[in-house]
């Protein structure tokens, strides 16, 4: 199924580059605009593609007003995200990213992450590992732990930080080198080992995370619900789908185990 899929997340890749390729200026999303124009062109060609292959229901960022009483009826759905990185898609910087996973009883099982414009794809599975393709080829990947006296290397904004992100950084040991990324990315530098940590202490909704979570999983990286007054909990807890009315996911952090 995860070729299927990949195809799936290909085809409405390409459809979103040929609208990225025309001459935009900002948009919102609320305006009839090339970023509103791809965001449904790849929330269609997935949602179609699922439903050739799946009878399962799909929860999209294009379809979120499916109540909770009908959603708390699944143990198994597909969570998509048709265009993640607004920002990106409107700056060109390339990192932009979509976004299709397979959640079952609250944990992501199976997840694509396909950023069209970098011509890089990441997927996994918890059966069969995490893997990156790009020009280069297919490669596995996996979660690099931090070792005693190495830089950290945290995955951050681009632009300025936090208090709550700083306050976080101040209680690491050792120097801290940001590392920059745009959308669900984020989750998997984690996963490919080029960062130790990405800290999430601003708003994302489920569809924002579930496929780049599930790469990290399969990847062997923890993904885990973070206490900004305590974030270096001992005891963490596993983020999870589906689990509330609220599609608002809770601060996390994506680690290698």
């Amino acid at each position: 199924m995860i070729e299927q899929i990949k195809l799936i997340a290909h085809e409405a890749g390409k459809a979103i580059m040929d609208i990225y390729a025309k001459d935009f200026a900002i948009y919102d999303k609320s305006d009839s605009s090339p970023l509103t124009e791809a965001d449904l062109a790849a929330h269609n060609i997935i949602v179609d593609g699922l439903a050739a292959i799946s009878t399962l229901p799909v929860l999209s960022e294009e379809s979120a007003s499916i109540d909770w009483e009908t959603r708390q009826q699944w143990d198994e759905y597909w969570l998509v995200d048709p265009l993640d990185g607004t920002k990106e898609f409107i700056k060109k910087n390339g990192e932009f990213t979509v976004n299709i996973a397979l959640i079952k009883h609250g944990q992501p099982v199976l997840g694509v992450v396909y950023a069209p414009a970098l011509s890089r794809t990441y997927w996994g599975s918890l059966e069969d590992g995490a893997f990156v393709e790009d020009d280069s080829g297919i490669k596995a990947i996996s979660a690099a732990p931090h070792q005693a006296g190495d830089t950290w290397k945290v995955v951050g904004s681009r632009s300025h930080q936090s208090p709550e992100i700083k306050a976080f950084l101040d209680e690491l040991n050792g120097d801290v080198e940001l590392v920059a990324m745009g959308s669900s990315l984020k989750l998997c530098l984690v996963a490919s080992g080029e960062a130790h940590l990405y800290p999430r202490l601003g708003p994302t909704s489920e569809w924002d995370t579930g496929a780049a979570h599930a790469v990290a999983l399969a990847a062997g990286a923890n993904v885990t619900v973070l206490d900004p007054d305590n974030p270096f909990d001992s005891d963490p807890v596993p983020l999870t789908y589906n689990q509330k009315e609220s599609v608002l996911n809770p601060f996390f952090l994506v680690s290698a185990k």
